[in-house]
Order: structure tokens, then sequence, then C-alpha cells
């Protein structure tokens, strides 16, 4: 059998991508000769990604990269130009480099996770007659989701209270977002040792998405003395970012003992992320699909802060349809201050049994089985 993914290449991509991919192997238990006859070949081909295509050959998936064109729909001297390029060149060699991957490899199904860069590769599938699924990650459909609804077998949902422009709810199964299960084994003690942590103080962890978030990272540093004196922070701030915000760090903290309970990293690993989570009794994030979905399955308290320029504002959507139970506090507008952040911590701290109850809100949130339930469908559609 030979599945072929594709999706935009960012961690909120590939990730899920991984978790389904683990789930496959493991429900594909044959003997070796059963597996040498009949063996399950997975493939993934979209645009080139600074992490996430190196994870998925560590799973043993052949990777082919495209190029992945986009439009941007915000207007400077600089994206005229970039779409100008896009359009002419980028986006016509995308369609003809992923027509061509497709009918060399020839996959059984197509199973795509959204973003810009998998639009010709479920375009080529659908050409081909290649039988294909979608996954929306958001509660807002994306393009390429309300694009090829009619076409795809089903399109696997995140939240519940997505819905799709006339497709009908038979075509529409709400799973949730896949969770590598790996995130579950999280350890205290390991993460003790892997941040240096004094483990005096309640610990917050702060994450920004894959590439970090600029906007927390300056509210954060804003704040930083002040938090310091409550709380240890693991802060998660982007390859790009790590050198400027230790210096800045270093500068504005005055007092030697408070430096000690900042821990910034440039990006967490899978190993580091799990053990970031077991040892965190707050989380702030983005509001991403994917950070949502791994915050309800370890059951923690969070502060969302949505991107406000995600398109649709679909994360100040996921964010909301999260914290409707109570799982978490959304911060939505455009700039919010470090003081309303830090009235916000301290808010959640300050109230007896909050944490818990946020912490329970999220686990009933939770959808920890959605992997493996896509990956019993894929199997079984041959």
């Amino acid at each position: 059998m030979k599945i072929l993914f594709t999706g935009g290449g960012s961690g909120g991509h590939i990730f899920p991508i991984i978790a389904i991919i683990r789930e496959l192997k493991k429900q594909n238990k044959k003997t070796e000769q059963e597996k040498r006859i009949n063996p399950l070949n997975l493939y993934f081909v979209g645009p080139k990604s600074e992490i996430g295509l190196q994870l998925l050959k560590n799973e043993g998936v052949i990777v082919k990269t495209i190029f992945a064109g986009k439009i941007r729909r915000y207007i400077t001297p600089k994206s005229i130009l970039e779409n100008i390029i896009d359009i002419l060149f980028k986006i016509p060699i995308s369609f003809i480099q992923a027509s061509l991957y497709l009918r060399k490899i020839k996959p059984d199904i197509v199973f795509g996770k959204g973003g810009y860069g998998s639009f010709p590769v479920i375009w080529s599938a659908e050409k081909l007659k290649i039988p294909f699924f979608l996954h929306e990650s958001d509660i807002v459909p994306g393009r390429v989701t309300k694009i090829f609804a009619k076409s795809t077998i089903k399109i696997f949902t995140s939240f519940e209270q997505t819905k799709i422009e006339n497709i009908s709810s038979s075509k529409i199964f709400f799973t949730g977002n896949p969770i590598r299960q790996t995130i579950l084994n999280g350890s205290r003690e390991k993460a003790k040792k892997i941040f240096e942590l004094k483990d005096k103080k309640p610990i917050i962890l702060i994450l920004g998405g894959s590439q970090g978030a600029e906007r927390i990272n300056n509210i954060i540093l804003q704040m930083l003395p002040q938090l310091l004196e409550n709380f240890e922070i693991i802060h998660q701030c982007g390859k790009k970012r790590l050198n400027e915000i230790l210096s800045t760090a270093r500068i504005i903290i005055k007092k030697e003992n408070l430096i000690k309970n900042y821990h910034p990293i440039n990006f967490l690993n899978e190993e580091e992320l799990k053990h970031a989570y077991a040892m965190s009794h707050l989380i702030i994030s983005r509001a991403g699909s994917g950070s949502i979905f791994n915050i309800a399955t370890i059951g923690k308290p969070s502060i969302l802060i949505p991107l406000p320029e995600a398109s649709q504002n679909h994360q100040a959507k996921n964010a909301h349809a999260f914290a409707s139970n109570g799982a978490a506090m959304v911060m939505e507008s455009k700039n919010p201050t470090p003081r309303l952040l830090y009235s916000n911590i301290m808010l959640i701290f300050s109230e007896p049994g909050k944490l818990k109850k946020m912490s329970n809100a999220a686990l009933a949130f939770s959808k920890p089985n959605a992997a493996e339930i896509i990956a019993t469908y894929l199997i079984k559609s041959k």
C-alpha cells in the first residue's frame, strides 16, 4: 500500500502527519514475509521546511519537495514582487512537479493536511483520479478544504463546529487534531535536568509555534523582571531571536538570583517539549490547532494569544472554541499589554482551584485518539 501525504510544511502541518504515520506503522502488523510481499510505503510531497522534512525522513518517509508559491493578500512593495514571481514561476512549476511525482509514485491514496503547499498535490490527485482525504485543522475551513471538499472522499476535522458550505455532514468526520503520543510521556525529573530548573516557584511554559512569536516575545521581555519574582519561565522564543533575547534579558534583569529562573530556548524538540509540558503549571501559547490539542491532551491550563493576522481570524476562533468550557483564557486584542497579561496570570494562580478546573476542562476537550482513528480509516480505505 502506498500512502502519500502533503501539507504546507510548517510544524502545524507536519506534526499531525507524523502522529498518523506512527499509528499506521503500529497498525501495520505483519510478519516479515508479509511486509516484503505487501509493504506499507509512505511518501510526502510538499514544500521545503526548515524543521519538518527531516523529521519525516526520520520516520522512514520518502520525501519529495516542490516549489510552494502563494498569493499574499497584504499589499507592500515586497509582497507585490513576491506575488509576481510566484504567479509567473513558482506556482506553475509546482503543479508540474506535483503531477510528475504522483505519476511516478502512483499512490493508492493521498492525505492532505492543508496549507498552500498542498494545493498542487491535491489538484494533481484529483486530475489523476487518485482517491484523497483531507484534514481540516482549524474551526474555519481553509482554502484547500473548500476547493476540494466535493471531490475528496472524507474530510476529517479538528473541531466539531467546523462546517463547509454545500457539503453534507456525512462527508465530515470529527476526529480532533492528531497529536504525537510521546507528549504524554514527559518527566518532571528529566525536565529539571534539561532546563536546569530550580523548581521553587510555579513553572510557566511560553510557546510561539515552531518559529517563535515576536509579539509574545516582546510582551514577555517587558514584564520579565516582574514575572520572575513569582515564577520560573521556560520560553521557546524562535531560532532567530534567542541571542537577542538572552542579551536583553541580562540587561533588564538586575537581580542575579532572578536570571536563574529564566530559561529561553530557540526550539523545543519532541523530547524536550514533552518534559517541558510535564513540568509546567501554566502554558502561554499561540492558538494554532496543534498547540491547542497538545495542551488539551496533557490537561494543562493555558492563556492563548491568537495570531491576529491568521487567515479568516481562525486562531481566535480556535481559541474561543477551546476556552468555551473554561479550559483556557483568551487574549484576543492585537496588542495585548504586559500589564493585562500579568494580571491574567496572577488571577489564575490566585483563585483557589482555578488551575485544577482549567486542567479538567482541557482534558474534557481533548481527542487523544485522533491519529489512531484516521490511520485505521486510511488502511481500511484501500
